[in-house]
């Protein structure tokens, strides 16, 4: 048995298929592993776009900042503030009942001696904790896009290749924690490590140090989680917390650390809060844009960091999402190529494209749970071979659409353009033989075979090309089909390929413009053809069978019965009684007598051969 080759379509739409799978697993093992790439840059803008969609939320109560603005600049007299003022900053807050006092500033060079002890008194005698921050180089392992396909956290930690400490003094009486952000390649932050690996232990991060000294407890580390106290917020890879901004700049609440120098504070301002003392006044300090605006101050990226970690509502990008990001890679271009793939191509590109549209959606109600999903590692899957496949099919189906075109025009060369419109819109037209009410005509060249000899077959050919083009002109233009030219003759039908109530009228409206057509075009020929030829035309309407007919490689639609036969014999007639036309009254009852013009008509009943019962025709001379 001989199997049959698949079509070319089904042959590119697996290969496709296959391609779109190989390449969406290239992209999502990427993204399992959270390897760095030029993705990422597409995909910080998404989460903007997400951020912008799903809109500002209310910071919850639990943090809070104690600014250095201009007026707390003023209060003090200089900035850096001194250290002694810092100190009644400090107490003050503690005082208040604050649950931690977290002080976002560098204390990187000694001051003056009994200011340093003052501040490292104060510090000691709240829960406080102070910042520090470490050196990278470009050989370092800056950040987890570094660690390469490391499955475990720990491996993907930033290691920085030196720190830089508070002075002694206060070290030793405080927590330190690192202030190090990841930012993307526009300077917004993105991340911040909970964890940097120093030597062969770790140290926190100031964000990390800060929740952990409110919760007087250690921070426990799991795989892609850290939990204080019982509370749990889910990190990347490398123990990097996602940064879920809550809006633009003052979201999370702020008061100027100017009262407490002044002895303004109430209870309520502080009580049980994590207080954050940093730099907000324009000009000082370091600013960062965030996807809510241009111009946040430091301290306001941190407070947002405790947020996450004690609200425990921060983004979410473990390694479950990751996989979820690394399935939709996978399905996603062979899903898009699947639905290209229909039968009509605009169905297709909008199948398509609305499998986008919902991948997009789902991201961004995802994102308003606080679920990161990709938009860029999906995409970058799917457009591509989507795209690809689009092109190939495209450039496929007009070389296809030619050579049907190119074959469409070779074959209407030998059958009816509209029959071959039909046929190809209707492959199993005439499947089966069918009886219907048709309108048969035949016409005749008197004459030609007498013609023919004295003017010889070049003369001939060209006459009877003329001849066929007309007849062809005449019955296409009132809906009719030539079914066959015999010669100097012609079977020409109304009805096929599909019957319509005014066949018979358009018949006899044909049978009408073929006469004029041959009446004009023979007066116009030289002596030697006009003398020797007349046209003759018949025409009966009635039940026939419409078929196909001839070899089974070979075969033309065509009209079988009583209603042909008599048909033709009605030409037989015409001859007889030298007459142009004959048409039954079957006809010209069928076609409402109105187009006859009836004065110019004879009606008569004759003897048809072959028939029993003579019949009612009429004759126009």
């Amino acid at each position: 048995m001989r199997l049959r080759r698949p079509p070319f379509e089904i042959l590119l739409t697996c290969a496709f298929v296959l391609v779109g799978l190989a390449w969406g697993g290239l992209l999502g093992l990427r993204q399992l592993t959270g390897s760095a790439s030029l993705l990422d840059r597409l995909e910080y803008l998404t989460v903007d776009w997400r951020f912008a969609l799903t809109g500002a939320r209310p910071a919850p109560r639990g943090v809070v900042i104690a600014a250095i603005d201009d007026e707390t600049i003023a209060e003090a007299g200089r900035y850096p503030l001194p250290r002694q003022q810092l100190a009644k900053i400090v107490r003050a807050l503690a005082a208040n009942e604050a649950q931690a006092v977290a002080l976002d500033l560098l204390f990187l060079d000694p001051g003056d001696p009994d200011a340093d002890l003052e501040l490292a008194g104060a510090l000691r005698a709240a829960r406080t904790v102070i910042a520090a921050v470490g050196v990278f180089d470009q050989e370092a392992v800056a950040s987890r896009s570094n660690a390469g396909s490391a499955s475990d956290d720990l491996a993907q930690v930033p290691q920085p290749s030196g720190i830089l400490w508070p002075i002694a003094v206060l070290r030793d009486a405080t927590r330190a924690g690192l202030v190090n952000l990841v930012t993307d390649h526009v300077g917004v932050p993105r991340h911040v490590p909970m964890i940097f690996r120093a030597g062969d232990g770790y140290l926190p991060s100031f964000a990390l140090a800060a929740a952990s000294t409110a919760l007087s407890t250690e921070p426990v580390l799991g795989p892609g989680t850290v939990k204080i106290a019982g509370r749990s917020a889910s990190t990347d890879f490398g123990y990097h917390l996602p940064l879920r901004y809550y809006g633009a700049r003052d979201s999370i609440r702020q008061f100027s650390a100017a009262r407490a120098l002044r002895g303004e504070l109430k209870p309520d301002d502080v009580r049980g809060q994590v207080v954050l003392v940093g730099a907000t006044a324009l000009g000082i300090g370091d600013k960062f844009a965030t996807p809510f605006d241009n111009l946040v101050p430091g301290v306001e990226i941190f407070a947002t960091a405790i947020a996450n970690l004690l609200a425990g509502d921060g983004l979410i990008r473990t390694a479950p999402v990751r996989a979820v990001d690394a399935a939709a890679a996978i399905l996603l271009p062979a899903l898009m190529v699947l639905l290209m793939a229909v039968r009509h191509t605009a169905l297709g590109l909008t199948l398509a494209i609305a499998g986008l549209a919902i991948w997009g959606t789902a991201t961004v109600v995802a994102f308003a749970a606080g679920y990161w999903l990709s938009v860029a590692v999906p995409l970058a899957a799917a457009i591509p071979v989507a795209a690809s496949f689009g092109l190939v099919r495209l450039v496929h189906d007009r070389r296809a659409a030619r050579r049907l075109a190119e074959e469409k025009a070779a074959l209407s060369r030998f059958q009816s353009p509209r029959l071959v419109e039909h046929i190809l819109a209707n492959p199993g037209f005439l499947a089966k033989p069918v009886d219907q009410q048709v309108a048969a005509v035949f016409l005749d060249l008197s004459g030609f075979t007498g013609l023919a000899e004295a003017v010889g077959p070049r003369w001939a050919r060209d006459f009877l090309s003329t001849f066929h083009a007309l007849v062809e002109r005449d019955v296409v233009a009132h809906d009719g089909y030539v079914a066959s030219f015999m010669g100097d003759g012609a079977m020409i039908l109304f009805g096929v390929p599909e019957p319509k109530p005014d066949d018979a009228a358009r018949a006899v409206l044909a049978i009408r413009q073929l006469h004029a057509s041959m009446s004009a075009w023979l007066a116009a020929l030289p002596p030697v053809a006009r003398d020797r030829l007349s046209a003759r035309i018949s025409g009966h309407f009635g039940l026939a069978v419409v078929s196909l007919l001839g070899a089974a490689d070979h075969q033309h639609v065509t009209a079988t019965g009583d209603t042909v036969n008599v048909a033709s014999r009605l030409l037989e007639i015409a001859k007889q009684q030298g007459s142009a036309i004959v048409i039954s009254e079957a006809l010209s009852v069928a076609a409402d007598a109105a187009c006859l013009c009836a004065p110019a008509w004879e009606a008569r009943e004759i003897g048809v051969r072959g028939r029993e019962q003579p019949l009612q025709v009429r004759i126009l001379r």
